[in-house]
């Protein structure tokens, strides 16, 4: 009887260990599916035209449109953004109206830090028709504060300045340069 029991259990282990080893699969290429997933955007939106409006005293004033060709939405990532690939053009307007106009060949916007970062051809153009033309400008949405440190030529109609590094408030009033070329005006 030892002989038969040992027999059966044998026969037992060898069946399970068959079973076992037919039932797994080579999961790798769902494990790689998933990553491609989490690499791609979670959204994708064509055709932009995205207004920003603010309700104010019985009066709905136009604050910012958005227009872009492309948006991807890369929300489901740890660091979340969204990317411009193909640019973007975003008017903003002020509490009397006046359009600032910024576009670019391509942009990125970081959630959790109010960070805008905005490459090729960057141009803004103020209401007075000052424009700032860079290769990349950052806009840190929070402070209302634009920065490079790119080569920048600032056209105004007191004359042009050129340098390298550029800082201002989002109305031009407060500039700070690192390097700077060209010719200026300053007010006392």
């Amino acid at each position: 009887m030892t002989k038969q029991n040992l027999y059966i259990i044998k026969n037992l282990v060898t069946a399970i260990a068959v079973t076992l080893f037919f039932s797994c699969k080579n999961d790798f290429d769902e494990v790689q599916k998933v990553g491609i997933l989490q690499n791609q955007p979670i959204a994708e939106a064509e055709n932009i035209n995205l207004k920003y409006t603010e309700f104010k005293e019985d009066t709905v004033h136009l604050k910012a449109n958005l227009l872009s060709e492309n948006m991807l939405d890369y929300s489901n990532r740890g660091f979340p953004f969204s990317e411009f690939p193909k640019g973007i053009e975003l008017k903003i307007y002020d509490d009397d109206g006046n359009q600032t106009t910024i576009l670019s060949d391509y942009a990125i916007v970081y959630d959790e830090t109010d960070m805008i970062d905005l490459r090729g051809n960057v141009r803004i153009v103020t209401q007075e028709n000052d424009t700032l033309f860079t290769e990349q400008l950052y806009y840190n949405q929070k402070l209302e504060w634009a920065f490079t440190e790119q080569y920048f030529v600032f056209k105004r109609t007191v004359g042009d300045t050129y340098g390298i590094g550029f800082d201002s408030d989002k109305t031009f009033k407060e500039i700070q340069i690192l390097e700077m070329g060209g010719d200026f005006e300053l007010d006392n």
